[in-house]
């Protein structure tokens, strides 16, 4: 698959407003109405330990990675947060240094955004 067709979502607020009305809802979209051929959700900084912390953010996440969203958390941030056994074993996610992926994502064809 090329990564032209490729989204990467980049979340990196810790405001609940932002996650449930921007970052939550294009992702999902953008998966179920197959605007993207692939969606990756990247969890970065504040982000982090927001989604530690709320449960109602930890349901809609769910939902996202049912969907067949692949989502990444940076470790480096987790550990910093000490939210890494939270992010790993309770909510079951990808939890990698995400410095060099970024960049590859950067450096590819992959339309990456921000919130």
């Amino acid at each position: 698959m090329s990564d032209e067709n490729k989204l990467v979502v980049l979340w990196t607020s810790g405001d609940p407003e932002v996650a449930f009305k921007m970052v939550f809802m294009y992702t999902l979209n953008s998966k179920l109405r197959n605007w993207w051929d692939d969606v990756v959700l990247i969890v970065w900084g504040p982000s982090t330990k927001l989604l530690s912390e709320n449960i109602e953010i930890q349901n809609h996440l769910r939902v996202i990675k049912e969907s067949g969203i692949e989502i990444f958390a940076c470790r480096a941030c987790s550990e910093e947060y000490g939210v890494t056994n939270i992010l790993e074993n309770d909510l079951k996610l990808n939890v990698i240094y995400m410095g060099i992926p970024l960049t590859e994502y950067l450096k590819s064809n992959a339309k990456i955004i921000t919130f």
